[in-house]
């Protein structure tokens, strides 16, 4: 039941994702978690989350399209990644407040369901879907695009940290080939439940950064990043 606390939450959230709902038990369905049924019969956001990634997507992969008309396939596919996965859904739903308005069962409430990672993946894609049926695919573009701001700027603070591998591949591939970045295990010390690895990593056959790390993985991460931060190598 609808209470004047709760339409007041919903209100902000409302002013925030910069929509008002003609179908407030639309939006209320796209706030609450599987667990909220379980004493308050009702839909849960499931559905309307499966239809909201299509849409976000969909949204995301030709905002970067129209934004990169020179970049290939495999560039915009890592692009769309990074601004798509979790991690960066996540820091979204936050900072539109969607953790605020979410309808909980007191126990996953408790337990801190409202910060969890997936709960807030979820509500976001559901939000997406939920305004895509209330207004359709242009009001929907625009409120993500919005939400979002420039996509070099996200991209920036996202895409060279998270992988910083890619990133030098995408500097590299164009004028030299796939070929051009080797890594190589130059030495592994430790006992075997805390090992460190260090990596040497090559272009063109001469070594341009040294990384290291408690996994393989880590210490090539470290390498392209030591690479990316003097690049070009002199």
């Amino acid at each position: 039941m609808s209470t004047p606390e709760r339409e007041k939450i919903l209100d902000e959230l409302e002013q925030r994702l910069g929509h008002r709902f003609s179908s407030r038990t639309l939006l209320e369905e796209s706030l609450t978690h599987p667990s909220h049924t379980q004493f308050q019969p009702g839909p849960s956001n499931q559905r309307l989350e499966f239809l909201g990634d299509a849409v976000l997507q969909l949204v995301v992969s030709t905002a970067l399209y129209d934004a990169f008309p020179e970049e290939r396939e495999g560039v915009l596919s890592r692009r769309r990644s990074v601004l798509t996965n979790g991690v960066f859904l996540v820091k979204v739903a936050l900072e539109l407040g969607i953790d605020r308005a979410l309808r909980l069962s007191p126990s996953e409430d408790a337990g801190g369901g409202r910060t969890r990672a997936s709960t807030l993946e979820d509500a976001f894609e559901a939000v997406v879907g939920a305004l895509y049926i209330d207004a359709g695919i242009e009001t929907v573009r625009t409120l993500i695009l919005r939400w979002y701001g420039p996509l070099d700027a996200r991209l920036g603070m996202h895409e060279h940290h998270d992988n910083p591998k890619g990133r030098l591949q995408e500097l590299v591939q164009p004028v030299h080939g796939n070929d051009a970045l080797r890594y190589e295990l130059h030495r592994t010390e430790g006992a075997p439940h805390d090992r460190s690895f260090d990596i040497h990593l090559h272009f063109l056959g001469r070594k341009i950064a040294e990384g290291q790390g408690s996994s393989k993985k880590e210490a090539e991460e470290n390498a392209a990043r030591a690479a990316l931060a003097n690049w070009p190598p002199a």
